[in-house]
């Protein structure tokens, strides 16, 4: 067991700021990167060191792992911590940090080519009994065999890219026509977006809830589940709130996904952090659809309802560390939801609003969680995601929950770019999502039309 004196941030944005918060709570130096349009970022200045990777544009910065792998050797540490999207499930770059003898605080090489592959992941997924949704055998290569992948297991079906995520490399097709259609632009997407045309189908549930376990596992084989959020409530398969426990979901199917979520990530012996995948029809039958091989951005849910650090047990566990506890000695309590704070205006199909922030006035009081880096002043660069934060309320039941998170939207002041707060402020009023009956279709059917 190693104890790292030194950790590098190879993130930006409110997940960088997360990072290195843990790193200073354990004592534990932090090295921020940065491109030159984050210079005057509050991570940059929190850090312990910080080393300039590049220009704005994240090729040439954020996803420049020379640029990277050489601030890490110079500034001396023995670990990197990739956070979520850029290079957080890059086989390759965690590769090259273990060639460099650099820790990678996530999961191994093998396990993130094995299970962020999503047709591998099926496959796996498939041999150890957990359900999933039925299509292709694998990958598919070929129109032909497309069509006749399609007419087996009958339309509607979803086209998916291998790897990556975020909803990109996705068509769904009604028929042969766009089926056709959907799995050229699909591959063309994917390799555009993931340099991997690679892409599999599978049969189309309509109107699913999308619920996902978070789990933890150490080098020692220990695995835990911290329960399941629920990340009905999307956009083009872009996660816009989240939520744990998910409203209704019964009792024995939650006990049922969580077994299944923790003997996937044995089966493929992964340890980390991560994230199990899955779809819940109205008759809350559940299918496995993939795995995320690192923390994702909705953790927070998770640690308000567990009362666990998820950023520090990955530092723990990439540490050497054993868990220390055992699935039986979790507790779930309360309720978490979060909105992804984005500078965008929903009014005109999400514009992004890039720009200088000339007023901010977060909410506050008891049971209010913002994760941000940004303040007044502020200016949000045109080159990244377009998230500004995370507002999260905790609350001992689902409804105060809402009560809360209404009146901490009304609070949050922001002038100077457009947010998506005016369109939450509408969804936490609306009556079918305050009785808990949502689906990934929710926000196109009542409010995007």
């Amino acid at each position: 067991m190693k104890k790292f004196s030194r950790i590098l941030v190879a993130n930006r944005g409110e997940v960088a700021l997360r990072i290195v918060r843990a790193c200073k709570e354990m004592d534990i130096e932090s090295v921020a990167v940065y491109s030159e349009a984050d210079r005057d970022a509050s991570y940059v200045r929190l850090a312990d060191e910080s080393v300039c990777i590049g220009p704005g544009p994240s090729q040439q910065s954020y996803l420049e792992i020379p640029k990277i792998i050489s601030a890490a050797e110079i500034t001396d540490v023995e670990a990197i911590h990739p956070g979520y999207g850029f290079l957080a499930e890059n086989a390759h770059f965690a590769e090259v940090c273990r060639s460099c003898h650099i820790e990678f605080i996530g999961p191994s090489v093998e396990a993130i080519s094995s299970l962020g592959d999503k047709a591998k992941a099926r496959e796996l997924a498939e041999s150890v009994g957990v359900p999933c949704v039925p299509g292709s055998d694998g990958v598919v290569t070929e129109e032909n065999d497309a069509l006749a992948i399609a007419q087996q297991i009958g339309y509607p079906v979803i086209i998916k890219a291998s790897a990556g995520g975020g909803g990109r490399g996705m068509r769904i097709a009604h028929n042969d026509v766009s089926l056709v259609n959907g799995f050229h632009a699909a591959a063309a997407e994917a390799e555009a977006a993931f340099k991997n045309s690679d892409i599999y189908i599978e049969k189309y549930i309509e109107k699913p809830r999308h619920v996902e376990f978070q789990i933890l596992a150490d080098t020692q084989g220990t695995v835990v589940h911290l329960g399941e959020r629920d990340c009905s409530m999307q956009r083009r398969h872009q996660k816009l709130i989240e939520e744990s426990p998910s409203p209704g979901l019964p009792f024995e199917v939650r006990e049922k996904m969580g077994e299944c979520a923790r003997k996937l990530v044995k089966a493929a012996n992964y340890y980390n952090a991560g994230t199990v995948e899955f779809l819940v029809d109205h008759e809350f039958n559940f299918y496995f659809i993939e795995v995320n091989t690192r923390i994702q951005v909705e953790h927070p849910v998770t640690e308000m309802v567990t009362g666990i650090d998820l950023i520090r047990e990955q530092i723990r566990i990439a540490s050497g560390e054993p868990l220390g506890y055992t699935q039986e000695d979790i507790r779930f309590e309360g309720a978490a939801i979060e909105c992804r704070i984005n500078a965008e205006d929903p009014d005109h199909d999400f514009r992004p609003s890039p720009g200088t922030i000339k007023e901010w006035i977060p909410p506050g009081g008891l049971g209010v969680r913002l994760d941000t880096h940004v303040h007044a002043g502020y200016t949000i660069p045109p080159f990244y995601d377009s998230m500004v934060g995370k507002l999260i309320v905790y609350k001992k039941n689902r409804t105060e929950a809402i009560s809360t998170m209404r009146r901490a939207l009304d609070e949050f002041q922001i002038e100077g770019i457009a947010t998506t707060i005016p369109l939450y402020k509408e969804v936490f009023k609306h009556f079918h999502f305050l009785k808990g009956n949502i689906n990934t279709g929710f926000l196109e059917e009542y409010f995007l039309g």
